[in-house]
This record gives structure tokens, sequence and C-alpha cells, in this order.
């Protein structure tokens, strides 16, 4: 390669770095709020709930109400289930810095499904630590690392 060639190569390959950067933190800002969206949701559905006195039976009605609504307008991605877990994530991280940005929502509705605190801080750390996917923090848990 001549000296034009390696500047054009050397160019090209910074260029190619920085639009690969952009589209990393891209994808990571879009996952990372959507994780805030489902803490905001079930920072509102538990608040919603706590109105009542029977607070179970409320929340189940409040859930299945709100889910057939928002399906409608924005899809799947708002279930009964979603909602669920977004309420479950909100009592589980009550306090919203507190959210790691470098997890997505996968990866929460893998954490907050394990019951043990230790276990799901164990995993959240590692995850974290190790930049594991969704899918290697999923085999992970189901190995039981």
């Amino acid at each position: 390669m001549n000296e034009i060639e390696t500047k054009d190569a050397n160019f090209f390959t910074d260029i190619r770095a920085i639009i690969l950067e952009a589209r990393n933190n891209a994808v990571r800002s879009v996952d990372y709020e959507r994780v805030k969206m489902y803490w905001q949701l079930g920072e509102r559905v538990f608040i919603e709930e706590q109105k009542e006195q029977d607070r179970a039976t409320y929340g189940e009605y409040l859930i299945k109400n709100l889910a057939e609504q928002l399906e409608k307008e924005f899809g799947s991605g708002f279930s009964y289930r979603h909602l669920a877990w977004a309420r479950r994530f909100y009592r589980l991280y009550p306090i919203v810095n507190a959210v790691r940005s470098q997890l997505n929502w996968f990866q929460y509705r893998l954490l907050i499904a394990i019951e043990d605190n230790n276990k799901r801080e164990y995993y959240e750390l590692e995850a974290i630590n190790n930049a594991w996917t969704g899918r290697e923090l999923e085999r992970q848990i189901n190995s039981l690392l």
C-alpha cells in the first residue's frame, strides 16, 4: 500500500468506528429509556393500587383494564404480563437512580423473576461486569452459575 491508500484506509477506519460507536450509544440510550419507561409505569400502577383497601383485587382489575386499553394503542409490549413485570420491577428497584443503564428491559425481566435478593444482585453485577447480553444472562441463570 502506498501512503495515500494507507491514509484513506485509516480515514475510513476512523469514520467507521465513529459510526459504529454512535449506533451502539443510540441503542443503549433507547434501551435505557425503555427501562425507565417500565419503571415509571410500575411506579404509577403501584401508587394507584395503594389508594384502595383491597389491593390485590383492585390491582389485578386495574392492570387488566389498563393493558386492554394500552395494547389497542401501543401493542403487545403493554400486556397484562408486561405491566405486572413493570410493577414488580418498581417494587424491587424503588429508587430510579439504582436502575443500571447497562441493562436492558429483557435483562431486568430475567432479574426480577429471581426471588432471592442475593442471587438477583449477584446476577445483576455479573451481567454488568462481564457485559453479558440478555441471552448470556439467561443462560447463566438457567445453568445456575
